[in-house]
């Protein structure tokens, strides 16, 4: 007796305990993996990149090479969710939002702060989504991002939009950028906040004859609290990748830049940007130092040689970056925001007597010091 009465609470605990009868089978679901935002007569834009599961998961069975399509969703509605969720009116099956690693915002969406914040909260709100998401600015249309295939016809995970690393790693000049840290450069006072801008280009790669478009990063906007949005390009931007804590790897040409003397890796720079106290007006001072190796020799040069050549060509740099933004008075070199980490209560005073101002002496004195501890297989020119 004692043991049918041990069965039966047995199975009435079976019976209580929850199960997964609401669940759903994984192929069965759409997965977005990138969201974009466009903003254009008081309406938001937005659009959903969407693979299925085949296109999520690894497997022994995908063939390199072959062309897997990509969805892409179309919504609009006067608020961010609305516009979202008005995707899943016509989606057909239910849209899983936790596997998305990025998000683009179109030109027009970041010319309002308003609207900045507004975007960020919605999106972030959301449980599914997390918040180290890459963000990219773009002026491209959104769908033509959404479509771009990888190298080899590799599926769009396999590009710089979601995975910008194993490239970063190689070509540091414009590190890539994380909701989380974005929002927290946007609210604090002195910074400088950027996106990179991501565009495709048709000149570099060919399948066969064929012209082959690429993801490419162009350059970058800038946004600072309570002031106009300004964007440059990555070739004015050289100078900012010497005061970025994630500069792996950085090519660097030294000499004449018509007969320059050699192409030099430099690795992982480390920065110091200082404000002189008690300066009038106000001045900064920034120091380098940095390690790099030989990679081309062009022309005869000792190593002490290039090191001073690199050392100069990483001052021009830097001040010719500096100098783009006194137009706009955008801090490319974020010295503003070393100054608000740093001593506070002067930032304010100046902020508050709108003498926070760049000019050409605000940018003082740039010490660098390169050491070069590679020559290569070679030790001098063949």
């Amino acid at each position: 007796m004692n043991v049918w009465i041990k069965w039966c609470l047995i199975a009435s605990l079976l019976l209580l305990s929850p199960g997964c009868f609401d669940s759903k089978p994984i192929q069965n679901m759409a997965y977005v993996t990138a969201i974009g935002l466009d903003y254009k007569d008081g309406i938001f834009i937005s659009y959903a990149q969407v693979l299925n599961f085949l296109n999520v998961a690894k497997s022994d069975k995908n063939e390199i090479g072959k062309n897997i399509p990509v969805w892409i969703g179309r919504g609009t509605g006067k608020t961010v969710t609305e516009s979202l969720s008005s995707l899943s009116e016509t989606s057909q099956i239910r849209l899983f939002w936790g596997h998305v690693k990025a998000i683009v915002v179109d030109e027009e969406l970041l010319k309002s702060q308003e609207i900045v914040r507004q975007s960020y909260e919605a999106i972030n709100r959301y449980r599914e989504v997390r918040y180290n998401i890459l963000l990219y600015s773009t002026k491209t249309p959104i769908v033509d991002i959404f479509k771009q295939k990888s190298i080899l016809n590799l599926p769009v995970l396999d590009t710089i939009l979601d995975t910008p690393e194993d490239t970063h790693a190689q070509r540091s000049n414009i590190d890539p950028q994380y909701g989380f840290k974005f929002i927290a450069e946007f609210n604090e006072p002195g910074n400088t906040a950027i996106i990179p801008t991501i565009g495709i280009t048709k000149e570099v790669w060919r399948e066969d004859a064929r012209k082959m478009p690429m993801f490419k990063i162009t350059g970058a906007f800038f946004i600072r609290q309570n002031e106009n949005l300004s964007w440059f390009s990555e070739t004015e931007l050289l100078g900012r990748r010497w005061v970025q804590k994630e500069n792996k790897r950085s090519v660097l040409l030294i000499g004449n830049k018509e007969a320059p003397t050699a192409n030099l890796i430099i690795v992982k720079p480390q920065y110091r940007i200082r404000y002189v106290k008690n300066s009038k007006p106000l001045q900064f001072k920034i120091e380098i130092k940095a390690r790099a190796y030989v990679e081309e020799m062009i022309k005869d040069a000792s190593v002490k040689e290039m090191e001073v050549l690199a050392a100069k060509a990483i001052r021009d740099e830097m001040m010719a970056t500096y100098e783009k933004g006194l137009a706009t008075q955008t801090d490319l070199l974020n010295l503003f925001a070393e100054l608000y980490r740093s001593d506070a209560k002067v930032w304010h005073q100046l902020h508050n007597s709108k003498q926070l101002l760049l000019n050409q002496k605000t940018l003082g004195q740039i010490d660098v010091k390169v050491t070069i501890t590679n020559t290569g297989k070679y030790k001098g020119r063949l």
